[in-house]
């Protein structure tokens, strides 16, 4: 029986700010006025997969144990569970819940029709997120990876963000 490899989870880097405006978090590549920084540097933005029945919780992927005993980590488990996990809902996700605590779940018990969740990591080796934010501020997105401008709502402005809350 092959060795349980280590987790892996997907994770995309970001420079730059985490900001609280009205109790939301937010992203941000430079100070905005009427923000309150809350962490500033290099951060992991990592992506949770909500709970079926409880959308406050998600799941950040390790490792993606299928029903015939092979293992699956990083962009191959990702990958997998969002395209083709409906063939195996009985396959098994180990990672980290949005709360930090350690979990194993069925992939039938997770949403993957909601959208996922963008959560901020100090680093790699971290395992309880720093923030949820809620959308991304930025004019200009060079040098900002695909999948952050995929999962989270990028806005020009703080004023183009604050008129459509």
């Amino acid at each position: 029986m092959p060795a349980i490899p280590e987790r892996n989870p997907i994770g995309d880097t970001f420079a730059g700010l985490v900001l609280e405006v009205e109790g939301k978090t937010i992203l941000a590549l430079q100070p905005l006025t009427g923000a309150m920084v809350l962490y500033s540097g290099s951060f992991v933005i990592r992506y949770g997969v909500r709970y079926l029945g409880k959308p406050h919780l998600s799941l950040v992927p390790g490792i993606l144990a299928l029903d015939y005993g092979e293992m699956l980590t990083g962009e191959e488990a990702w990958n997998f569970l969002l395209n083709k996990s409906n063939l195996y809902p009985r396959a098994d996700v180990v990672g980290y819940r949005n709360d930090g605590a350690d979990e194993m779940l069925a992939v039938k018990w997770l949403d993957l029709a909601l959208p996922l969740v963008p959560l901020v990591y100090a680093d790699t080796k971290a395992t309880k997120p720093l923030a949820q934010p809620v959308a991304l501020i930025a004019t200009d997105t060079t040098g900002i990876a695909p999948r952050i401008l995929e999962h989270l709502p990028r806005y020009v402005s703080l004023a183009d963000w604050l008129a459509d809350q």
